[in-house]
């Protein structure tokens, strides 16, 4: 799509938007129960869709893409109405007789951009955030997920005209088009890179915007946790999706002396959850191309693997794979990992672990396996990361009621639930001040009254 056809699209939604059609909740509303029939219709479709781009199951695209995505739009279809409301406020004495309150309103114009690796999920939620919160959106999916980037515009196409919500495909060429524009929000979800190339055009026009980025998110394993349960979680959160996933534990900060237990639990659940071989497995997937399969099996040392290490050039695929004795010198502690590789280093003081963490960049999500209660206090009040679970991975952003982003290098912003609705809108903050009462006291000119009464209380 050239720079013109995205400029008139933009054009069209800016002309829609100042019509007010999007405004009354009744309108959104409706919009959100056309959405949800539609993906709930596309149900078969959109889990081929995973399948082919990425190698998911239909239990897997099901419960980890469209089942979230039905329960997000549920979720605002029930709330809308609620969140929609203005909010009254104390009025401060000064102000007698007024009436104070916070008004949300959309920002108006939206841009979402979301990634490759749930890139159902993450288009359609936030484009359900942003209906209800009343805005016009253009959705721009990857490139590289291009099966469901069709089925996306397909059920967008089917459910919205294209002045209020409407889908752009391609690639670089169409993302700085895209950048390029002035729209009133944007809705950025993928790599810490292209996120700063994101907030740089976006502080072009001061455009505020959402940044849900990534990191190396840490998982630490502590004496006193339930190995055998730790491991089992473990392997499940760090295996899904082949481990494309953002809030994945990147590595294992296990304690010293149960080290030696946690990697055989692990690999014993890796067995139990993928077989024997795991690239025999029909439910396992698979990386998302050929550039990022190469930049993982570099990250590989095969003298520290303890588990897996085999892949499948022609599939794309590499076994659930655990690397030992690894220290954060190794090439797969240099950055993200965003696959099926656990490297796990090991400590002997906790509070050494901790004092190192406030030192790294705050991840997007942070785990901890333990039974110490002052262990679970002193990372939740002392280490800054999005989000994150005790004694288990992941869930924590399957929620409604808990906001989901990052911190600091991590991202900006978050979104789900109430969150979601807040993020796509503004807060006015309005006084409606009374008509039957003007007190004198702020006019000019001021009497010496008052004077008097300022002396006594700056005495």
């Amino acid at each position: 799509m050239t720079n013109q056809e995205i400029q008139s699209l933009l054009d069209k939604q800016r002309d829609y938007y100042r019509s007010g059609a999007t405004l009354p909740v009744a309108f959104r509303i409706a919009q959100l129960k056309k959405l949800y029939a539609t993906v709930k219709g596309y149900q078969n479709e959109i889990n081929d869709a995973l399948k082919s781009d990425l190698g998911k199951s239909h239990f897997e695209g099901f419960m980890c893409e469209s089942g979230l995505v039905l329960t997000e739009i549920s979720y605002m279809i029930k709330h809308t109405k609620k969140f929609a409301k203005r909010k009254t406020v104390r009025t401060p004495l000064a102000q007698f007789h007024s009436h104070s309150y916070k008004q949300p309103v959309p920002y108006g114009n939206t841009l979402i951009m979301s990634p490759w690796n749930y890139p159902f999920l993450l288009t359609v939620e936030p484009l359900a955030n942003a209906i209800a919160a009343g805005n016009t959106a253009i959705v721009k999916p990857s490139a590289y997920s291009p099966a469901t980037s069709k089925i996306v515009e397909r059920i967008i196409g089917e459910c919205f005209a294209p002045e209020y919500v409407v889908v752009v495909t391609g690639g670089r060429a169409e993302n700085a088009a895209l950048l390029d524009q002035r729209f009133d929000f944007v809705f950025f979800t993928g790599s810490q890179a292209v996120g700063k190339e994101v907030l740089r055009h976006t502080a072009e026009h001061l455009t505020p915007a959402v940044l849900e980025l990534g990191g190396k998110s840490p998982c630490i394993v502590d004496a006193s946790a339930n190995i055998k349960l730790a491991a089992r979680r473990i392997v499940f959160g760090k295996y899904l999706n082949c481990g494309q996933t953002c809030v994945a534990p990147d590595y294992i900060l296990c304690e010293r002396s149960v080290k030696d237990e946690f990697v055989r639990a692990v690999a014993f659940e890796i067995k139990r959850q993928y077989g024997d071989d795991p690239l025999e497995n029909k439910n396992y997937g698979k990386i998302i191309n050929e550039k990022h399969f190469a930049r993982l099996c570099g990250l590989i040392d095969e003298e520290k693997v303890v588990v897996g290490g085999a892949v499948n050039a022609d599939t794309c695929q590499i076994a659930p794979t655990v690397m030992d004795h690894v220290t954060y010198d190794d090439a797969v502690m240099g950055e993200e990992i965003f696959g099926p590789i656990m490297p796990i280093l090991t400590f002997d003081d906790f509070d050494a672990v901790v004092d190192d963490l406030k030192t790294r960049d705050k991840p997007l999500a942070l785990y901890l396996f333990t039974s110490d209660k002052k262990h679970i206090d002193r990372v939740n009040t002392e280490l800054s990361y999005g989000g994150g679970c005790i004694n288990d991975v992941i869930i924590h952003l399957a929620t409604t009621e808990m906001g989901f982003g990052g911190v600091g290098e991590s991202g900006m912003g978050s979104y789900h639930g109430k969150d979601g609705f807040d993020a796509f809108s503004h807060y006015k903050s309005i006084v409606d001040k009374k008509t039957w009462l003007d007190l004198p006291m702020r006019y000019q000119p001021y009497r010496k009254f008052y004077e008097r009464l300022l002396h006594i209380f700056l005495k």
